[in-house]
């Protein structure tokens, strides 16, 4: 709405008192922030009391049923100086196997904390490596590194590590082995230093219908359906494809807020429906560490910044859609970041999807607008929609 100018000597605005200030939606609720903020740390300390109970039970439990550690790795990614790699930690049964499982099932994984995990790439053994926290952007730092044959997981069986490692570009094998369990082997992208563009993309709803915006849908799909019958956004994987035949070494990272416990379940999607191979990049649900269970919207501003101070000199293009928040914290990467996006597609629900079939609410929408950025933006409702006029735009770019 633009602004009126109110003439000298005109009707004076009405004077705001306590009692009309109060009044006022959520008036009343500034009042006592502090009750609020009270109750917030209420909140926590119960989760956070809850889960320990719930870990040392199924710990106890576990270890009654003769169950013992193994250990999960997820694809990595690196430079041609350094890596990232993360692995977890959980008990398993002696005879299973790791592979992709109902999120249900994957949600109720029992970390294993504190087990020695020894590391290979290539089949050349780790010894020096920066041992990071999840969720926060570690940059590199050589003071840091420590030296051992093996890493010790932490309380949630994580391990995020940064390792001195030259390699050369392309796709890599990592080992990880804990006691008593055969060796597991997960890939390590090592993208070139001179790679001109890469591409952050979501996974819910952007490449995957997951329908985020309905709780009860989005739990359903998650945690109930089985990873072989989740329906891949129409014409996303041929833009995607064709994104890559345009920047034939663009890395794709795909970055959601959904768990790391399902990642075996979302890579088995990306590689049944033809999407470009890349690193997840997940986020871990522990209530406990200092920044208790972050945001989406505080998740993907870390990892962004992880990204880019990994690739200086690489420009991102970001695709997500308007379900969740994806408009606002790519207008935040752009402006904590100018110059280093080359454009923004987003995928538009429909009302059905932001709904949940239940039709649209008056005056209320599901959708976030899309975001007032200096750099191009791109919609559509499937990715032939929006590779229309996406791709010849990023055409300029392609490497002659």
């Amino acid at each position: 709405m633009p602004t009126v100018a109110v003439p000298l000597g005109g009707k004076a605005a009405p004077r705001v008192t306590r009692e009309s200030r109060d009044r006022k939606p959520f008036g009343r609720l500034r009042k006592h922030r502090g009750l609020v903020r009270r109750v917030k740390d209420v909140i926590r300390r119960l989760t956070v009391e809850l889960f320990n109970f719930w870990l040392t039970i199924s710990t106890t439990l576990c270890r009654v049923l003769g169950w013992y550690p193994c250990v999960k790795p997820y694809v990595g990614y690196g430079t041609e100086e350094y890596s990232r790699l993360i692995c977890r930690t959980i008990y398993e049964p002696r005879k299973s196997t790791i592979g992709p499982v109902r999120g249900i099932q994957a949600m109720l994984e029992v970390p294993a904390a504190g087990q020695r995990v020894r590391i290979e790439i290539d089949g050349v053994p780790l010894r020096t490596v920066q041992v990071g926290t999840m969720e926060i952007y570690n940059r590199q730092d050589s003071a840091r590194s420590k030296t051992s044959d093996y890493a010790v997981s932490d309380s949630s069986g994580y391990l995020d590590l940064l390792a001195e490692h030259h390699l050369l570009p392309g796709t890599h094998s990592v080992t990880c082995r804990v006691p008593a369990r055969p060796p597991v082997d997960a890939e390590l992208f090592t993208i070139p230093d001179n790679c001109p563009v890469g591409v952050i993309s979501d996974i819910d709803d952007t490449i995957m219908v997951t329908q985020v915006p309905t709780v009860w849908k989005a739990a359903y799909n998650m945690l109930l359906l089985s990873p072989r019958k989740r329906a891949s956004v129409p014409g996303m994987a041929v833009m995607y494809n064709k994104i890559r035949e345009m920047f034939p070494e663009s890395p794709f990272f795909y970055l959601s807020t959904s768990p790391w416990n399902i990642e075996s379940s979302v890579r088995g999607f990306i590689r049944d429906y033809g999407f470009p191979d890349g690193p997840l990049l997940l986020r871990d649900l522990d209530p406990r560490p200092k920044t208790f269970v972050p945001s989406g919207v505080q998740h993907k501003l870390e990892y962004a910044e992880q990204l880019m101070g990994d690739f200086p000199d690489m420009k991102f293009i970001l695709i997500g859609d308007d379900g969740q928040k994806d408009p606002t914290t790519y207008a935040t990467i752009c402006r904590r970041f100018p110059g280093r996006v080359l454009a923004i597609g987003i995928r538009q629900l429909s009302p059905r999807e932001a709904s949940g079939g239940f039709g649209t609410v008056a005056g209320l929408s599901m959708t976030q607008p899309i975001p007032d950025v200096d750099v191009p933006v791109f919609t559509g409702t499937t990715g032939a929609n929006m590779m229309k006029t996406m791709l010849p735009y990023l055409e300029q770019f392609r490497t002659k």
